[in-house]
């Protein structure tokens, strides 16, 4: 398979002078270019620094991280690996650098060399990208937090990424600013092709992603299909994540007797699941 990012045998420590901390540990891991990888973990787990190890950001202590086969240890490279995946942060207002929405998303392009004329044409495309181009003359830190999410979006779509990774996008949003960021998300991978790495510990961002890979103390406990995984109940419980309520709900009625699968994570399937399960005991 053509993987736009490759880990191999990594590991990262954090070092504060006085004693060393590794948080990463011989991590092995492939992202397939125009995939959508949710990565689940509790605080603490390691999914943020790997996030910030996967653009270059962070450097390995010991292993390889390459995107698209250049090692994020070359410094020549430097530019080129971001520009290549682009990292969205948790708090957008970290990203937001201008007073004016479409100066913002030209922030990237321009430190790239771009001239003025591609620039245009790269800040309108990523706005209307994202569903914020009616916003590109308001000042962003008067916009929702939702918002303000998917113009920090923009502007790492602007650079023309082949891959872009979230950490924790939607982890000071409301609801429905959650669900903005979401769909925006979807629409990206589905529509535009972008390969998608997701950091999150919110389990129904997961529903949609083709593999959802869960971490624990720096390593990769499960990796397969979001129905495989929120299956696995106990092995969620064990890290210290939750589960989807259609699964709860399916899992406790199972436990009661019911003869019912808990593979499913929609509200719908859940919903045929139960009928089906309760009609089958009647016959």
């Amino acid at each position: 398979m053509d993987n736009i990012i490759e880990v191999r045998n990594l590991t990262f420590e954090y070092d504060d002078g006085d004693s060393k901390q590794t948080v990463i540990s011989n991590f092995n891991l492939d992202i397939t270019r125009g995939s959508f990888t949710v990565i689940l973990g509790h605080n603490g787990s390691g999914k943020s620094t790997l996030a910030k190890l996967l653009n270059g950001l962070y450097k390995p202590t010991s292993g390889n991280v390459f995107v698209d086969g250049i090692d994020t240890l070359d410094e020549n490279n430097e530019i080129e690996i971001k520009r290549k995946v682009g990292l969205v942060f948790q708090n957008p207002d970290n990203q937001l650098v201008a007073s004016i929405v479409e100066d913002d998303v030209a922030f990237g392009p321009e430190n790239l060399g771009h001239s003025p004329d591609v620039i245009r044409a790269e800040v309108d495309e990523a706005l209307k990208s994202v569903d914020m181009y009616e916003f590109r003359n308001s000042t962003p830190h008067k916009l929702s937090g939702g918002q303000k999410q998917r113009i920090a979006i923009a502007g790492i779509i602007a650079m023309k990424p082949d891959c872009i990774v979230l950490d924790e996008p939607t982890a000071m949003l409301d609801p429905k600013g959650r669900a903005e960021i979401i769909s925006t998300i979807n629409k990206l991978n589905r529509e535009n092709g972008i390969t998608v790495v997701l950091i999150t510990h919110f389990m129904e961002e997961a529903v949609d992603a083709d593999r959802v890979i869960v971490m624990d103390d720096g390593k990769i406990v499960a990796d397969s299909t979001p129905k495989q995984i929120f299956s696995n109940i106990t092995l969620l419980k064990q890290v210290g994540l939750d589960v989807p309520q259609t699964t709860e709900l399916l899992y406790c009625l199972k436990q009661g007797g019911l003869n019912i699968s808990t593979d499913v994570i929609s509200i719908e399937e859940s919903a045929q699941k139960i009928y089906d399960a309760i009609h089958l005991e009647e016959i």
